[in-house]
């Protein structure tokens, strides 16, 4: 181990392919008030916000729709209920997440998904790598505020010094600026290597099985 203790992982996009139950439960809803639909391009721009910034953009005339809080209840409803119905983890996440644990590193996850999906869903796929999920909930600021991720270094026991943040996104790399940490941009996720560096990235991994040696190269 390097100069760092803890890692602090994103989930849509990172450790987890979303897209595809996040874009049916978006249609779902907009379904079911004859709204136009989504293509899974248009929704994979759209996340990364939280997901009521993705239904202010999917919905027509966004939070001015007289339908927007009534669409939006539905989205949450059907997305809870469905979220692992397409969802499977990116390729070389497990063997990823054990390689981190026999190294010892403390692993958390932080999302801006809704705080009760971000828990099922790490039951389901992660409960034997990570002790710490937080999603979006009242009382506490969301990405890109650093809050949710002081949260869950308060929870570890870590600081920010030792620990490092891994997301696919812009959101993710102010994220970690806000918070006072390095980030590792991934590339297999949301958004793609040319939108990351226009966007800061520093560091970038194409695969999951880089991040041990990358961790342990960061000065």
């Amino acid at each position: 181990m390097g100069n760092y203790t803890t890692v602090i992982f994103d989930l849509d996009g990172t450790l987890l392919a979303t897209l595809e139950d996040l874009t049916d439960s978006v249609n779902y809803a907009l379904a079911f008030y004859h709204f136009p639909l989504k293509s899974i391009e248009e929704v994979r721009q759209f996340v990364g916000n939280g997901v009521r910034r993705l239904m202010e953009l999917s919905v027509p005339n966004g939070t001015q729709n007289p339908k927007f809080e009534e669409t939006f209840d539905l989205f949450k409803k059907h997305y809870n209920s469905n979220c692992q119905n397409k969802t499977k983890p990116y390729d070389g996440i497990y063997n990823m997440l054990s390689t981190l644990l026999e190294h010892q590193y403390k692993i958390a996850i932080v999302s801006n998904k809704i705080h009760s999906a971000v828990a099922e869903l790490n039951q389901y796929y992660f409960k034997d790598f990570v002790t710490v999920a937080i999603g979006e909930k009242e009382g506490i600021a969301k990405k890109p505020a650093p809050d949710t991720v002081n949260e869950a270094l308060r929870l570890l026991g870590s600081t920010n010094e030792e620990a490092i943040y891994i997301g696919d996104s812009d959101v993710d790399i102010e994220t970690a600026k806000n918070a006072k940490m390095p980030c590792i941009s991934v590339t297999w996720g949301f958004r793609d290597k040319n939108f990351l560096l226009a966007h800061d990235a520093k560091i970038l991994i194409d695969r999951p099985e880089e991040l041990l040696a990358t961790l342990e190269n960061i000065e």
